[in-house]
């Protein structure tokens, strides 16, 4: 019986040994022994407890006072072994800074490019950055001297569960949420290889989002940061699920409809209550629903204002998807943050949007996408072509009106329509359509944190912020499109894409 208990106790002995040799120093090494030693004497030896000493020169342990318990032995062959981990650990251990020594730095805040730089990283924040290239001693140094870094890309619309083909419209019968969810872990992992290392997923599936934030955030998968949107609409509206279902399947409805303030009310407190970190709903027809119109207004004055006041009594930020002019000027003297598209801005809700400090989304990249595929035939439902062929083209043309009218804009894709991991892309859009290379940098970074509510810790590259940093080889400021030529990733301190 002695035996067998003795080699359990062996076994769980050498077990945490290992565990503490392969991810702990030396000196936590022989604090975890002398704490097992002690607690195993203890409860081993009923009252006779021995003064153990482990020398930190040597790595023995004796104890002088008293008979050496047989299960010590086992500690002291568990200990050679686990020293020798230990010292290989410590040999191959992460240095405490990363350096990274870029020959073009983007600093959001000024607007320029600095050259020759080196970003000291030390855990999960930028530590300092100082001109020249530095190598401090025990330092991982990381060659970009050929490229151009700046902070970690942000994309405020995406949608990383979807992918839109000619079947998409049938997903609703043969997808069940673990279909999308593992759609979505793929999908983001391109879009962080991408360089976008923060985003807001402004539509999915029951749970999915949620569930994708809090994985990510855990280690288990690898993706972007994400704020996930939850879904408030009205019957019929863009984002109705029994849109252009028949009669049965019609009369179900979707769980995330509201009509009436009472109704929208309750419906923000349940989006609170999953778990959401902001409020998504849709002031005007859509693109992509399987509803005759794409620019109607959605959602009576009444309703917004229950939608709006509820979000802001759970610090939830509330957008607005919105095409047509009436629906968007309604969302805006509501109070919503963003307009997500804006394709039939007019002049009034370009006056309201800066009256109000109201964000412009553009998502020229989704306009594009849909004008084009609208010229197949087949690839999208009749209902929705003509509005793709009508909508999509006018996207780009209104984001270079707001723009030169003094809109704030930040970058946003919706991805999901467009290929996930071909973000970028909608940098040259925004170039061609008026904005300057740079400042459509600082749409992906510093504006995209501001909106976001984390420009203290993303944004730009600054000592004290967290260390997301991309690089792309070349110079974007003299030719944007290398923005898709992503060289090396960094996500709190983490690397995830090297040259």
């Amino acid at each position: 019986m002695f035996r067998r208990n003795l080699d359990s106790q062996r076994a769980r002995s050498l077990v945490y040994l290992l565990l503490v040799a392969k991810n702990g120093s030396i000196p936590a090494l022989r604090t975890a022994l002398g704490t097992a030693l002690v607690g195993t004497s203890k409860s081993l030896l009923r009252g006779r407890i021995c003064q153990f000493r482990c020398s930190p020169y040597t790595g023995y342990v004796s104890a002088p006072h008293c008979q050496l318990h047989p299960l010590l032995t086992v500690f002291r062959s568990s200990l050679g072994v686990a020293l020798t981990l230990g010292l290989v650990a410590s040999a191959h251990a992460v240095p405490p800074q990363t350096v990274l020594h870029c020959g073009k730095v983007f600093d959001a805040n000024a607007l320029k490019l600095d050259t020759e730089q080196s970003i000291i990283v030390e855990g999960k924040k930028i530590t300092r950055i100082e001109s020249g290239y530095v190598s401090p001693a025990n330092s991982r140094i990381v060659n970009l001297k050929n490229q151009t870094c700046l902070a970690g890309l942000i994309d405020l619309h995406v949608h990383l569960s979807s992918s839109i083909a000619p079947n998409y419209a049938s997903e609703a019968f043969s997808f069940n949420p673990p279909d999308y969810a593992i759609r979505a872990v793929a999908n983001a992992e391109k879009t962080l290889m991408a360089g976008f290392t923060s985003v807001r997923d402004l539509g999915s599936p029951p749970g999915v989002s949620v569930a994708l934030r809090n994985a990510i955030n855990q280690g288990i998968v690898k993706g972007p940061r994400i704020q996930a949107a939850g879904g408030v609409s009205s019957t019929g509206g863009h984002g109705d699920p029994t849109n252009g279902l028949r009669a049965d399947l019609m009369a179900t409805g979707g769980a995330n409809l509201a009509d009436g303030p009472d109704d929208a009310r309750r419906m923000v407190r349940q989006r609170y209550k999953e778990g959401f970190d902001l409020i998504k709903i849709a002031t005007t027809g859509g693109v992509l629903s399987l509803a005759k119109s794409g620019d109607a207004p959605l959602l009576a004055d009444e309703e917004l204002a229950s939608i709006v006041k509820t979000a802001k009594d759970y610090s939830m930020p509330v957008v607005t998807h919105a095409h047509g002019a009436e629906g968007m000027k309604r969302a805006i003297r509501a109070g919503v943050q963003t307009i997500e598209h804006g394709t039939y801005m007019d002049d009034e809700a370009i006056s309201l949007m800066k009256q109000n400090n109201t964000w412009m989304i553009p998502t020229i990249s989704a306009g594009r996408y849909v004008a084009e595929k609208a010229k197949i035939a087949g690839f999208f439902p009749e209902i929705v072509r003509p509005k793709a062929a009508t909508i999509g083209p006018l996207i780009q043309g209104t984001f270079g009106r707001a723009y030169k009218a003094g809109v704030k804009i930040a970058f946003g894709t919706d991805q999901g329509v467009a290929p996930h991991g071909e973000n970028a892309r909608e940098f040259e859009y925004m170039v061609e359509g008026g904005m300057p290379p740079l400042e459509a940098l600082r749409a992906a970074t510093l504006n995209g944190a501001t909106v976001m509510g984390m420009a203290s810790l993303l944004g730009s590259l600054d000592a004290g912020k967290l260390a997301d940093i991309v690089a792309v080889s070349g110079d974007p400021s003299k030719d944007v499109s290398v923005m898709s030529k992503m060289a090396f990733v960094m996500k709190d301190g983490t690397i995830y894409k090297a040259p």
